[in-house]
């Protein structure tokens, strides 16, 4: 069973005719776009906020209609999958690296839902290390008031050359202690000058999608 598959194609369940999406990026979502898109082929009427310009590529392939987000008034619904869930709906997010549109694209929504596989559920943040998105003027100084947090950077790389965002910008993965308050962790990451935010989404999903131990769809709504 291809569970990517199975929970980011039930997420269109959800969606209504006339809506405005947020489009996340990653591999889950490609499912939920390649749906959306047959959907609107046959007459179904929404229009999409890409989060990357990968997932711009994929919603425009796939025939949705996109708008910029600084066109929008409201987004009606963002679905998005996330490298790590924990039990209280908090996420670490930015694997592929979309990370600061990704959370902007979710704030902005009346209503967020999460796509992911039972994988990416965990007791606790943490195994999958943290990208934190920094501008590249000062980088090494940016990075050693992470590394003050106590947590431990890497710059990522693709292929020997830093990686860049669709923003231009750096990540630094960080490998997160034991022991941490994942709000203050959030606060005082972003508090950093240099860096432009972090993949921490605390308390920002309302609905987690996933599969159980029977293959089942597992819908979670926060209370």
């Amino acid at each position: 069973m291809n569970e990517k598959k199975l929970v980011g194609e039930t997420a269109v369940d959800y969606v209504k005719e006339g809506m405005v999406l947020g489009l996340g990026t990653g591999s889950t979502v490609s499912y939920t776009i390649a749906k959306l898109g047959r959907l609107v082929q046959q007459g179904f009427s929404i229009k999409g906020v890409p989060s990357s310009v990968k997932t711009e590529k994929l919603a425009l392939e796939a025939g949705i209609p996109l708008a910029p987000l600084d066109q929008i008034e409201q987004i009606d619904l963002a679905i998005d999958g996330a490298d790590e869930v924990d039990l209280n709906f908090n996420l670490i997010k930015g694997g592929g690296g979309a990370l600061l549109r990704e959370k902007i694209i979710a704030k902005a929504a009346k209503s967020f839902i999460v796509v992911a596989d039972s994988r990416k559920i965990v007791k606790k943040l943490g195994t999958f290390p943290l990208p934190v998105e920094v501008v590249p003027f000062g980088l090494r100084m940016t990075i050693k008031g992470i590394q003050d947090l106590g947590l431990s950077p890497e710059i990522r790389q693709i292929k020997g050359a830093l990686y860049k965002t669709d923003n231009g910008n750096n990540i630094v993965d960080c490998k997160l202690p034991e022991k941490i308050n994942l709000e203050h962790l959030e606060q005082n990451l972003n508090s950093i000058p240099g860096v432009v935010d972090n993949g921490l989404f605390i308390g920002m999903a309302d609905t987690v999608m996933t599969v159980n131990n029977e293959k089942h769809i597992v819908v979670n709504v926060r209370k």
